[in-house]
């Protein structure tokens, strides 16, 4: 054999070699494809109504913000839909979730959110707290307190001794909702001894409940001064209960709590006088960032007020 082949093969050989090398090293870099999958995240509100809706949306909007994670979306049917939510946990653990932000519907969801936590995934409570539940990573929510408190104070602006009072409650037992209710009470300050509280209703937090709450207060006590809802749909099933009822708007002292699309048209037609704004946007924006943050390694706060204020006729625009 020729020099020449001799020295022609030994270049292939090295070209080869060299190649093969290179391609080693280029497949063991991964691919666009093969980087790291999006971190999934479960989002769980309680049922279908704008305030959950707007969490909802808020939530969506993060998510197409950020390229490294995806959340997946789940809602129970009512406001005491327990098994709804364990079943949105379940499933969600199953498809590898590793935080879960959640508005709970009672302290039953608790245990099953136990599971999760000890399958490491990080949970962030929205809206409302499951109170002596010690494994939540943090709680994103109005302070009801504080706001129930703002609905009292300014119902003892519009009251006076000798006035009545009926409460359509939300859930009770659900702390948020009662809250609401002894924050208002505690808000009237000395007139609270001074006025009597007629009825105090509970309505799930539903419309219909609400109205047919409603009628059956101003059915036994048609003369009432003053009705406050410590949710919103209620608050809009009083005012049809007063149509039905022939009152005017004014005739009835209507106090709120959610400030709801339908709230604010109502006060401005002057049906409803005030209900006190949470921010549902802001508590599902930071819910979820919050549980991002977390799940990241990231030191969040305990607890996140998202604050709450009044709306009235004056500034319902």
């Amino acid at each position: 054999m020729s020099k020449t082949r001799v020295a022609a093969m030994l270049t292939l050989l090295v070209a080869v070699t060299a190649f093969a090398a290179w391609a080693g090293g280029a497949a063991a870099k991964p691919s666009a494809s093969e980087k790291a999958a999006p971190i999934k995240f479960g989002f769980v509100t309680k049922f279908p109504v704008d305030f959950f809706f707007t969490l909802q949306n808020a939530a969506k909007k993060w998510d197409k913000a950020h390229k490294d994670a995806v959340v997946l979306f789940a809602q129970g049917k009512s406001a005491t839909d327990d098994a709804g939510e364990i079943a949105a946990i379940q499933d969600l653990v199953a498809k590898g979730v590793k935080g879960i932000a959640i508005t709970p519907t009672s302290p039953a969801v608790s245990k099953e959110l136990d599971k999760a936590v000890k399958k490491g995934v990080k949970v962030v409570l929205m809206d409302n707290d499951i109170p002596g539940w010690k494994n939540k990573t943090s709680l994103v929510a109005t302070n009801n307190l504080k706001g129930g408190t703002l609905a009292g104070k300014f119902l003892a602006t519009k009251l006076k001794a000798g006035d009545t009072l009926a409460i359509l409650e939300g859930v009770p037992g659900v702390p948020a909702l009662d809250a609401r209710v002894t924050g208002m009470l505690a808000g009237l300050g000395a007139l609270k001894d001074q006025i009597k509280v007629v009825s105090k209703l509970e309505t799930d937090c539903a419309q219909d409940k609400g109205l047919t709450a409603a009628q059956d207060i101003l059915t036994s006590n048609s003369g009432v001064t003053a009705i406050y809802a410590a949710c919103g749909p209620p608050a809009v099933g009083a005012v049809q209960a007063l149509k039905n009822a022939g009152k005017n708007p004014g005739d009835v002292i209507l106090v709120g709590f959610d400030a709801l699309p339908d709230e604010v048209a109502l006060i401005k037609q002057g049906w409803e006088t005030a209900s006190v704004a949470q921010f549902p946007a802001k508590i599902g924006l930071l819910g979820i960032d919050t549980l991002y943050k977390a799940v990241k390694g990231k030191k969040v706060p305990k607890a996140v007020d998202t604050g709450t204020a009044l709306v009235t006729k004056a500034n319902a625009k």
